[in-house]
């Protein structure tokens, strides 16, 4: 794959956030996996948060109504993390703690939140570099357009996992199509030995961005729910607990907005729930029934109507458990490891001179 024995260094940038989820779990994990493949790379994540006068700055802004000519994060304002904690079911993570990057061993993977930085962190030093979008409608990083057309022109690939991440980067920017390499992720589901438990009269759910469309559902719903059922959210539970809660529960309610790829509904579909909501756009790919129950976004009674009928024939049949497999082999941890191989081998041929 290298033409020389050197290992060469693959670096994420990821968001520093407190309780890993989402797009930066992912990275965590496609970074440790590129380090247990032993394939002549090393990996490492910095992961990036903003300073605290930048903190302080935004939220005196907000408090005098001072708007910013530009909107995105600014290189000036963030820092690395140092103290940095990563999930506990995800080993062989590296944290490099300096942005020092050397143009013959080092590649560098953005996520496209931060995909302007590429011009401070790469372009200056002529360092290669991927943009990694994991929300095709998070492309305009900035209102410096200009900014984000040469990052993206510059940039050596374009990564995406998933169609609608894809047909975002292809309608944005149809000239970079030949960069788009397309990888897959997984779920963590397989990291938790969730205990066999009975399923309970329980219908869980993730606010995610609309909040005030389930509470609305919620409040639609609440006054004709059967006694024997309960509602709860799981927005503010760790990994390992949102696991137990979803293996308990039998229906899943979902709440995406402008998503590349919801994990949530999956997860949820993945212990044996119904799902009924959003796609989020990102999960028209697998939203498929018996096991997921599509609902237009803003459509309150539709949606509590799909609910209340889901609660009087709720089951898990052979059907249910074929689409269930068919969704864990399409997120499989073998199906993510081999897209993991197939993106550092076209990594590897920008060394092959």
């Amino acid at each position: 794959m290298i033409m020389n024995n050197k290992k060469k260094n693959i670096i994420f940038i990821t968001t520093a956030e407190k309780e890993i989820s989402g797009g930066a779990n992912i990275i965590n994990k496609q970074s440790s996996i590129i380090n247990k493949l032993n394939l002549g790379f090393d990996s490492k994540i910095i992961p990036l948060g903003k300073k605290k006068y930048s903190k302080w700055k935004n939220s005196i802004n907000k408090i005098l109504k001072i708007k910013n000519e530009y909107y995105g994060w600014s290189f000036k304002d963030v820092e690395i993390k140092k103290t940095y904690q990563y999930s506990d079911k995800i080993d062989d993570v590296k944290i490099q703690k300096n942005i020092n990057f050397n143009k013959s061993t080092d590649f560098v993977i953005i996520p496209e939140i931060f995909a302007h930085f590429a011009d401070n962190l790469c372009l200056e030093n002529k360092i290669p570099y991927a943009i990694y979008v994991q929300n095709g409608y998070a492309i305009d990083s900035t209102n410096n357009f200009e900014l984000i057309k040469k990052v993206y022109k510059n940039a050596s690939l374009i990564i995406s996992y998933s169609k609608n991440i894809s047909d975002c980067i292809k309608h944005y920017f149809p000239e970079h199509q030949k960069k788009i390499i397309n990888i897959s992720c997984s779920t963590n589901f397989e990291n938790f030995k969730i205990p066999n438990v009975s399923k309970k009269n329980i219908i869980t759910y993730m606010p995610r961005k609309l909040n005030n469309h389930s509470n609305l559902v919620i409040k639609f719903t609440k006054n004709i729910l059967p006694k024997s059922w309960q509602i709860k959210s799981i927005s503010t539970l760790n990994q390992k607990n949102t696991f137990t809660m979803l293996s308990q529960s039998k229906i899943f309610l979902s709440f995406s907005n402008l998503e590349g790829l919801g994990l949530p509904p999956i997860e949820a579909a993945l212990t044996k729930n119904i799902v009924i909501g959003y796609t989020g756009e990102g999960g028209k790919e697998y939203w498929k029934k018996p096991i997921f129950n599509q609902i237009y976004s803003g459509d309150i009674i539709n949606f509590s109507r799909t609910l209340l009928k889901e609660i009087n024939c709720y089951s898990f049949s052979k059907k249910h458990e074929t689409c269930r497999k068919s969704l864990l082999n399409k997120f499989s941890n073998l199906r993510e490891i081999t897209n993991i191989k197939k993106l550092l081998s076209r990594i590897g041929s920008f060394y092959l001179h």
